[in-house]
């Protein structure tokens, strides 16, 4: 078809339907080739065609060329692009040049940039601006790299929000108080919010899910991406940013947005919203969504409004880097602390300990950062999460002794003084009467391996089963932490009667 498709173009016959036809078949890299062969000598009437009187048969034109990718074409695709006068064409000639090597135009291209922010932003030009401005930051970022800011800020004082498990953020406040007493804190919904005087603390706290900054002047805003580009803009933040970070503007940003609009509508919203801040900043922030140093928070409230907060990269989160590998049945590190955490007091500092369906060894790395145990054993009937947990463990500097074996046929030389597991639960093709079968065989065996004053810590998704099977074997529950309403999920500690 390529033949003939290009005859027809030398024919004048549907140039831009030909153009387009042509675009769907070289994706495959072998009609690709073939097409550039094919155009060899003739190359000239496709450069031709962006100076057609149809805007769509330019833009169609300039895209093929990019997708051919000849450096040949590098020059007409640019002096078209200064050239075009129709909006909507010109973010489609520096797609093409995405795909050319450009390195000597870089300096024009920031001139081009520099020259569209001077630009009125009306209604009827304002998507195809800010698409032309998100074309040209990205190549001349990818051409001259992120320079990447190192986070200074640590002995600094921050309004910060941890957002945490909803029912357990006393656990972190704690945690947080005793750790900073300088903090200033309080619970909110969805975790503690709190004014601290430093920020040493951040790797040591294992129970929060994330760490969110308030910013001065960008607390809250009406849901108008325009409005909301202004007020963040003219708040604290670029100041913020330029005292806890050694370097210069521009900071990266992409922008994250937790609404119930439809995703189209947010999708527009936020494009909309990341140009206009670029617009407004003069680039000091500038949007990359590849590669990003801070996320603009935006959550919409209960007023219809949005609250706006920063998550920063530059601080890295490293609390769970040990967790190279993961099975789908793997538990949250964070859920694994906080299992680890809220059991603490009850735990014994080095007991022997065991897990029999261990995975690939997360909540016996959480346990031994909690408290520290002695000799620590983990046992799963699958090969592929013994073989990760090892991995995992060694990433974190531990010992742990992992057997691959099915639990129910495992032995070990002394009794264990506590055990610690997530439950298996229903998923894939574990089948609901396959997880109430676990239980009432893991109840029936598990009082061989523990030691008569043994604790034992159940992550679980099925409570009422633990309620049913565990009196049998003469253990109750006689602490029960809620993780999730809407899992079903628990944190059990259970002791056997005397």
């Amino acid at each position: 078809m390529i033949k003939e498709e290009w005859q027809q173009i030398k024919e004048n016959q549907d140039v831009r339907q030909n153009l387009s036809r042509l675009r769907q078949e070289i994706k495959d890299k072998d009609l690709r080739r073939r097409f550039s062969e094919l155009i060899r000598g003739e190359e000239f009437l496709l450069t031709e065609l962006l100076r057609s009187e149809d805007a769509k048969t330019r833009k169609n034109a300039a895209l093929l060329m990019g997708d051919l990718g000849r450096q040949e074409f590098m020059a007409p695709v640019f002096e078209s692009y200064r050239k075009e006068e129709q909006r909507f064409v010109r973010s489609s000639y520096l797609t093409a040049m995405g795909n050319f090597d450009y390195e000597e135009y870089v300096q024009d291209l920031k001139e081009c940039l520099e020259e569209l922010q001077k630009t009125e932003v009306t209604a009827e030009n304002q998507k195809h601006l800010a698409e032309e401005m998100r074309e040209l930051s990205s190549l001349i970022v990818r051409a001259e790299g992120i320079q990447t800011h190192r986070f200074t800020g640590w002995n600094e004082s921050f309004d910060i929000i941890l957002l945490t498990n909803r029912n357990l953020a006393e656990y972190t406040q704690k945690e947080l108080i005793s750790l900073e007493p300088g903090a200033k804190t309080k619970l909110f919904g969805a975790g503690v919010r709190a004014r601290v005087t430093n920020l040493k603390w951040v790797d040591t706290i294992r129970t929060y899910h994330e760490l969110l900054f308030v910013i001065k002047g960008m607390e809250n805003s009406p849901m108008d991406a325009l409005q909301m580009a202004e007020k963040i803009v003219k708040s604290d933040l670029l100041c913020w940013l330029e005292k806890i970070h050694a370097g210069e503007a521009p900071y990266f940003f992409r922008v994250e947005m937790k609404s119930k609009k439809p995703l189209d509508e947010k999708s527009a919203f936020v494009k909309k919203l990341s140009a206009r801040i670029e617009r407004l900043s003069q680039r000091r922030l500038t949007n990359n969504t590849a590669n990003y140093e801070l996320e603009l928070r935006v959550i919409q409230n209960k007023e219809g409004g949005c609250n706006l907060l920063v998550k920063l990269f530059t601080l890295k989160d490293d609390r769970f880097s040990y967790r190279k590998e993961v099975i789908p049945t793997s538990i949250r590190p964070v859920n694994a602390a906080l299992t680890a955490a809220l059991a603490a007091e009850y735990m014994k500092e080095n007991a022997q300990v065991l897990d029999p369906f261990c995975g690939v060894g997360t909540m016996l790395i959480e346990r031994y950062k909690a408290v520290k145990a002695s000799s620590t054993y983990g046992v799963d009937i699958q090969e592929d999460a013994i073989v990760k947990a090892r991995i995992n463990t060694r990433a974190a500097g531990q010992i742990i002794h992992y057997i691959n074996r099915d639990f129910f046929r495992f032995e070990h030389a002394y009794l264990f003084d506590e055990v610690i597991t997530d439950m298996p639960f229903q998923i894939g093709r574990i089948t609901e009467e396959d997880v109430e079968e676990i239980y009432e065989r893991f109840f029936h065996s598990i009082s061989d391996y523990l030691n008569p004053d043994a604790l034992m810590i159940l992550y679980s998704h099925n409570k009422e089963l633990v309620e049913r099977f565990a009196p049998r074997s003469r253990f109750y529950i006689y602490k029960s932490f809620e993780i999730s309403k809407k899992e079903g999920t628990y944190v059990l500690l259970l002791r056997r009667r005397g």
